[in-house]
C-alpha cells in the first residue's frame, strides 16, 4: 500500500496538468492500494469547493462516490467517510468534512461534539458549547 497526497489526488481527478495527471495515474495504477487519508479528502472538497474549481454541493458527492467505489483507493476511516457522505447528501447546510469530523469523533466515543460552527450544529451529535 502507499498513500497519495491532497495533489496527486487533485492531478487524477482534474487532468488540468496533463503532465503531472499522467504521472499521478500510472502512480496509482502501479500502486493500489492506495490510502487517502481522511485529511487529504477533506483538503480535496475544500479545494473543489473554493474559489478556482467552485464544484457544487452534487458535485462534490459524484467525486466522493467515485472514489468509495474505486477498487484501487482504499480509505483510513471508510465507515466514518460512507456515513458523512450519506449524511452529506440527505441533508444540507453543511459540508462532508464537518459530517466527517462528528462521525470520526463519535465512532471514538467522543459525544458530543462542541462546536461554533452554525452549520456543522445541524449534523447529529454536534452541540454549541
Amino acid at each position: 500500500m502507499v498513500a497519495i497526497d491532497t495533489n496527486v489526488l487533485l492531478r487524477h481527478l482534474l487532468s488540468d496538468d496533463p503532465e503531472q495527471a499522467q504521472r499521478a495515474r500510472a502512480c496509482l495504477k502501479a500502486s493500489a492500494p492506495v490510502l487517502i487519508t481522511d485529511i487529504v479528502l477533506c483538503e480535496t472538497l475544500w479545494t473543489l469547493a473554493g474559489k478556482r474549481y467552485r464544484l457544487s454541493r452534487e458535485q462534490l458527492a459524484r467525486v466522493v462516490l467515485a472514489l468509495l467505489e474505486e477498487p484501487c483507493f482504499c480509505f483510513e476511516d471508510e465507515q466514518a467517510i460512507w456515513a458523512a457522505y450519506c449524511d452529506f447528501v440527505d441533508q444540507t447546510g453543511f459540508g462532508l468534512p464537518d459530517a466527517l469530523i462528528a462521525h470520526k469523533a463519535r465512532s471514538m466515543g467522543a459525544q458530543p461534539l462542541y462546536s461554533f460552527d452554525r452549520a456543522a450544529l445541524r449534523i447529529a451529535g454536534v452541540e454549541a458549547p
